[in-house]
Formats: C-alpha cells, sequence, structure tokens
C-alpha cells in the first residue's frame, strides 16, 4: 500500500529554495527579474523537488454515514480508509492530519509527522468526535492555527454545537476551513457519502490549490433493498420518513435509479474539474479499490 501511494503522490511538486547569482548552463526562464533589477546582475530562482507531501483527511461524520446494511457502517469504512490512508502518508515521512466535520467542522488534527500522530489519527476518527463535539481537544489544536484564523474559528464553534449540526452534511464547510488552515498544496482525501448539495464551486475552487481525491462510500442497499414488504423508512439528516413498498417494482427501479443517477452525476462533476472519484463499498474491501486507483493514476502520469 505504501509503496503505491508513494508511486502516485511523490515528486508531484516543486518549492522553492534559494535564489542565487546566474552561471552559465542555467536555464535562462529560471531568472528572477526583480532580483536582476534590483542588484543589476542576473540572478535565477532555485527550486527542488518536493520530498515531503501535506495529506488531509476530510472524515464525513454526519448521521447518513451510520448507515449500514452489511458487516460494517459507511462510517466505520471511512474509518478503516482514514487508517490506511494515515498510516501509507508517515511510512512515506509525510506529514498528515485530520478534519472531522458534518454541518460544520467537528474535529480538527493539524498536519504532523510520525506514526504516533496517525495512531492519534485513527484513535479521533475512530471515537467520530462525539465524546466532546468541538471540545477540548479541538480548541488545543486552534491554538497552533495562526492568530488570523481563530475568530473564525470561534464561530464556527458557535454554529457547529447547534442541537442538530451532527445530523447534517456540508462539504463546502469543511472545504473552506481548509482553504483557512491549508497555506501550502495539500492532497485532500475528501471521504464522504456526498449526501450533500450546493457545494460543487467550492470543490472547483479548491481543487485549483490542492490535489483533491473524492472517495464515495456506499452501502448496497442504497441502490436494492430485499422484497420484505413495507418499510418505513427515515432520512438519518432530516427526520423526514417515508413509507414504501420493497416489493414494488416501481420502488425497487427508482432505488437503483436514483443510487446510479448520484453515482454518475458526481463522477461526471469531478471529472469536468480534473479530480479522482473512487468508490467504496461500505460492505466490501476498502484496499482493493484503493489499489487500483493508485495503479490507474500512475498509469496516467506515465503517459
Amino acid at each position: 500500500m505504501a509503496g503505491a501511494y508513494l508511486s502516485v503522490f511523490k515528486g508531484r511538486g516543486m518549492e522553492f529554495d534559494e535564489v542565487r547569482p546566474y552561471v552559465p548552463g542555467d536555464d535562462v526562464r529560471a531568472i528572477d527579474c526583480n532580483v536582476t533589477a534590483r542588484t543589476g546582475e542576473p540572478h535565477i530562482k532555485r527550486f527542488v523537488e518536493e520530498r515531503e507531501l501535506t495529506v488531509m483527511l476530510l472524515v464525513d461524520v454526519s448521521a447518513s454515514q451510520d448507515f449500514g446494511s452489511g458487516r460494517r457502517s459507511k462510517l466505520e469504512a471511512a474509518v478503516e480508509l482514514s487508517a490506511l490512508l494515515a498510516m501509507s502518508a508517515v511510512e512515506n515521512g509525510d506529514k498528515v492530519g485530520m478534519l472531522l466535520f458534518h454541518g460544520g467542522a467537528d474535529r480538527y488534527i493539524p498536519p504532523r509527522k510520525g506514526g504516533k500522530h496517525a495512531l492519534r489519527i485513527v484513535r479521533e476518527v475512530l471515537s467520530r468526535g462525539e465524546a466532546t463535539p468541538v471540545g477540548l481537544t479541538a480548541r488545543r489544536s486552534v491554538l497552533e492555527l495562526p492568530r488570523m484564523v481563530r475568530r473564525w474559528w470561534a464561530k464556527l464553534v458557535d454554529k457547529t454545537t447547534a442541537p442538530d449540526a451532527r445530523r447534517s452534511t456540508s462539504i463546502a464547510a469543511a472545504l473552506e476551513f481548509c482553504r483557512q488552515v491549508l497555506p501550502r498544496r495539500s492532497v485532500l482525501f475528501l471521504i464522504s457519502d456526498f449526501l450533500d448539495d450546493g457545494y460543487l464551486k467550492v470543490l472547483q475552487h479548491a481543487n485549483r490549490k490542492h490535489d483533491i481525491v473524492a472517495a464515495l462510500i456506499t452501502d448496497p442497499r442504497e441502490a436494492a433493498m430485499p422484497p420484505t414488504g413495507l418499510v418505513t423508512l427515515v432520512d438519518a439528516e432530516s427526520g423526514a420518513t417515508r413509507l414504501v413498498d420493497t416489493r414494488s417494482t416501481t420502488f425497487r427501479d427508482e432505488l437503483a435509479r436514483t443510487a446510479l443517477l448520484r453515482e454518475t452525476t458526481l463522477r461526471d462533476q469531478l471529472r469536468s474539474t480534473g479530480m479522482d472519484l473512487v468508490v467504496f463499498d461500505a460492505s466490501g474491501s476498502m484496499v482493493d479499490p484503493l489499489l487500483r486507483f493508485f495503479r490507474e493514476r500512475e498509469r496516467r502520469l506515465r503517459r
């Protein structure tokens, strides 16, 4: 897993190293016009390949993620996927951080290196931030943020501690938070069931700065239900209910059509902005789809 991750993300960018006098053989395209004009002698900007990435895991912990018809819920699948990504990142010497989100930011862990830090991320995502939502851990991490961000965070805390905040999903709020706290280009894994609206423009804007990979967590019962008869379905986020007959061909066709449309629409939207989408079945393996994605992306990079 770590080897596949390395081949896909390492060496994807360049970072500034120094400005130095031009010497014969240097690439003239690297000449820094401002320094050259100021000193009267040609100088170049020198860049080196990035050896260290910042990986941010954006994990949706809203109420809809609690659904699961198999051996794990969508949230438990997101936990397992987050653990795989966190351990792969630290094994390659990269920084990794995490943001749990629902209707707003729930818990933020700033990016750092090291196995202990990765284990902390795994523990936090396992707890889902329910014990102390936007509590002491989150507040301590805020102290590590730039001063200009702290007021914005304080307003966000007021919003996310509202009674129904945990029930809803706001991908846009999560991306806006990352815009505030990640000044440099990072790799963002957005792990969610994407049962949300109104985030596409924010996502497109964020993708101009960051390398975003969308991880869609699905459950097989969202596309097909057993014909057990009359069932009351409850929307975990809005609380709305609907009585359906699962034996009805019309209902079953509608369910399958809606699930397919949701995935194809999301895929088309992301493709139009150059983003990758990886689909994970909560009842299946997290490793296999991730490895397939890494291999496919590596092939694209080699073209």
